[in-house]
């Protein structure tokens, strides 16, 4: 039997960027300001790092996770891994976090993975697919905390014409069903345009199903 997609109709979103689902203000300051505090524990437990391409640049990003696996780069490539690069295992995904996963995607299997991406002022990712993962039905549901950044997608096929809008610190992204593999990245951050991180800066989670 076909698997249907999971898309995320259980709220409905304020708005849908080439199906991207945008649920802006999802989360309120008090509920951000947890999050904060449970990502400081996960970040204890397995530091951040600076990840490499597979040709050794450096990515402007700062990397760490929680769950099963995390998502890891480096010259032997893209994946995903049970241990952080310095050893040991990921620490388990907050309850704080996984609350916005079952209320967003409810039909969809428990995250494995939560990426922790941190942008500074200077940082940003290129447009490309969440294609790692085993089981594309299942979606992938993006937290923002901190600085605004500018968030384009483009399509399930490389080039053609893109949009973008600005997500903001508690918005939250789903990608599910046709816009499960749409490509997408961030362009730039707005440097002081939140003031939840002391420092500044962006905290980007991604939570994904892999196996």
């Amino acid at each position: 039997m076909e698997k249907k997609p999971i898309v995320p109709d259980a709220i409905a979103p304020d708005l849908r960027l080439r199906g991207v689902a945008i649920y802006k203000g999802f989360v309120d300051r008090a509920a951000q300001e947890a999050l904060v505090e449970d990502l400081r524990g996960v970040a204890r437990a397995a530091p951040f790092y600076r990840p490499v391409t597979p040709s050794g640049k450096a990515m402007s990003v700062r990397m760490t996770a929680a769950g099963r696996f995390g998502w890891v780069s480096d010259r032997q490539g893209y994946r995903y891994a049970p241990t952080h690069p310095g050893g040991g295992a990921w620490p388990d995904i907050p309850n704080s976090v996984l609350t916005i996963w079952d209320r967003l995607v409810p039909e969809a299997r428990r995250p494995e993975c939560c990426l922790v991406n941190f942008y500074d002022a200077h940082a940003k990712m290129g447009l490309h697919q969440d294609r790692d993962e085993a089981d594309f039905s299942q979606p992938v549901l993006s937290v923002s905390l901190g600085d605004a950044a500018r968030f384009r997608v483009g399509s399930t096929s490389r080039g053609g014409t893109t949009e973008s809008l600005w997500l903001e610190s508690g918005d939250v992204a789903v990608m599910g069903g046709e816009a499960r593999l749409i490509h997408h990245g961030i362009d730039r951050i707005k440097p002081g345009s939140s003031t939840l991180l002391p420092e500044g800066g962006r905290i980007n989670l991604t939570l994904r199903v892999v196996t």
